[in-house]
């Protein structure tokens, strides 16, 4: 089929908390021409597409639409929210199971009515298991099959360094890697703010930043996202502007450097594991990666993280075995 290139189509399957916010974060952003909302539960995509279109009046240009699946076919980018949430007391990997099952049933769906050039990221979580469930499903190559993979946790990363730092979060510069996740890798050994390593721009103001701080400041960032559930029950504004953060690199070819989870093959010891590293984006999806150089704890770090997301996948039984 053909697309209209003169238009730009983003499509968000899934219109619960994460996928309305990241709809309303696209369109006051102007990212696209249209927004199509898709959603099992129809009367809900309808009320989401009502209230949104009542805002057209205070945004760029856009009209949002509701339909099935095969209201991706103009689509750009897929962005895939849909999903189970993690219930009290259940697993990563019984929340694993649930969501594999919908997405075996979803994403064959979407890949039969995609243009063959479209990207399609995955938001849904565990992202990066599913991001390579995804792939598989989908038949398409695997760079335009995106996660989204440690951009949030990136930022979260650099907000509290900012913080520490008193400075803003755009002029601290450093990546978190592996798993979104349990086992993510924040690299302390590149971080930096404004060229200046960030232990030595902390020592010029008469702070330390040792293990142990460290060690604290990365709980932090990890355990972020179970605070804000424990609080609020979701998260979705940070994850939707991350979510925009992409899209928006993606459908304006912008060859920005973002850590999504991507398939790694061959790479620091780690081989076929969707997992987070600094990739080039632009209009093919994953246009390169980035391979930062890393200190030898860190690497064995994200040797571990694959290994947990390898695990987790091999325990599935039903893929890339």
């Amino acid at each position: 089929m053909s697309r209209n290139h003169d238009r730009t189509t983003v499509a968000v399957v899934g219109v619960g908390a994460v996928g309305s916010t990241t709809a309303f974060s696209l369109m006051t952003r102007g990212v696209a021409s249209e927004l199509v909302l898709v959603d099992v539960d129809e009367a809900r995509a309808t009320g989401e597409m009502m209230d949104l279109s009542h805002g057209a009046y205070f945004t760029p240009p856009v009209d949002v639409t509701t339909g099935g699946y095969e209201e991706c076919a103009d689509a750009d980018v897929v962005v895939v929210t849909a999903g189970a949430a993690q219930k009290g007391g259940e697993t990563r990997l019984e929340l694993l199971e649930r969501n594999v099952d919908i997405f075996e049933e979803m994403i064959p769906q979407i890949a039969e009515a995609v243009d063959d050039d479209a990207v399609l990221l995955v938001v849904t979580n565990p992202v990066d298991v599913l991001s390579y469930v995804t792939w598989e499903l989908a038949d398409l190559p695997h760079e335009q099959v995106v996660g989204s993979g440690t951009v949030l946790d990136t930022s979260r990363f650099r907000h509290v360094l900012s913080d520490l730092c008193d400075v803003d979060p755009q002029n601290v510069h450093g990546y978190v890697v592996g798993e979104h996740g349990d086992s993510e890798v924040p690299l302390w050994s590149s971080t930096n703010v404004a060229g200046i390593p960030i232990g030595e721009f902390l020592a010029q103001r008469g702070e330390t930043l040792d293990d142990e701080n460290r060690a604290a400041l990365t709980d932090q960032v990890r355990e972020a996202a179970y605070e804000i559930i424990e609080r609020k029950g979701v998260t979705n504004y940070a994850i939707a502007l991350a979510a925009t953060e992409i899209v928006e690199a993606v459908v304006r070819d912008e060859r920005s450097v973002l850590p999504v989870s991507t398939l790694v093959t061959d790479q620091y010891g780690v081989d076929e594991v969707y997992l987070s590293l600094p990739c080039v984006l632009g209009r093919g999806g994953v246009e390169a990666v980035v391979d930062p150089v890393l200190s030898e704890t860190e690497r064995e770090r994200l040797t571990e993280s694959a290994t947990v997301l390898a695990e987790s996948r091999r325990r599935l039984g039903r893929y890339g075995e």
